[in-house]
């Protein structure tokens, strides 16, 4: 005699049990991947993959019925994970350390060089450039500036604000972006 919990589905895996699969099933094809994007570095390739198993575990605790894919969506936070580890790189090589040497009669004197009068008048113009083109931007295209390039709002946020998915919302900033630089040049 059968009953009928011996016929029934096994329970829904949970987002978490989910990732936890799909990690142990891609987990040689992310290291490769990790390891071809940071030229051999083996450290840097598992931080990066520590850095994109974070990422994917918060995105799945805060919107797991956005991921459909999570093979693919795996592979896309690995690259995500990637460029924002360059960028960092790139912030913190770009730094100013300070250095003791320096006395404050120094900062002062550099402090005190302002541009000159036609490096101004050229800033001024570039201003009025820009507000001009801003100005001709539909009202969707200057909330899209706003969100992104005043307030720096990340992705996410600025795909909720209209009601569209996040590739969409970046699309339409590269989008705005390439606008507004061919309005500029």
């Amino acid at each position: 005699m059968t009953t009928s919990n011996q016929h029934a589905a096994p329970p829904p895996e949970s987002p978490a049990q989910q990732l936890d699969r799909t990690w142990r099933e891609m987990q040689g094809k992310l290291r490769r991947r990790a390891r071809l994007l940071c030229k051999g570095d083996i450290h840097r390739a598992d931080e990066l993959l520590s850095d994109t198993a974070l990422k994917v575990h918060i995105y799945l605790q805060r919107s797991p019925e956005r991921v459909r894919n999570l093979t693919g969506f795996l592979f896309l936070a690995l690259n995500h994970a990637f460029l924002d580890g360059a960028r960092r790189r790139l912030r913190e090589s770009g730094m100013l350390e300070f250095d003791p040497g320096w006395d404050d009669d120094h900062a002062v004197e550099l402090a005190g060089h302002a541009p000159s009068v036609e490096q101004q008048l050229l800033l001024r113009q570039q201003l009025l450039r820009l507000e001009q083109a801003l100005s001709m931007l539909s009202p969707q295209q200057q909330m899209l500036f706003t969100l992104k390039f005043e307030e720096d709002r990340p992705y996410l946020h600025i795909a909720e604000t209209p009601g569209i998915n996040e590739p969409l919302a970046r699309k339409r900033v590269e989008l705005l972006r390439k606008k507004l630089r061919e309005e500029l040049a």
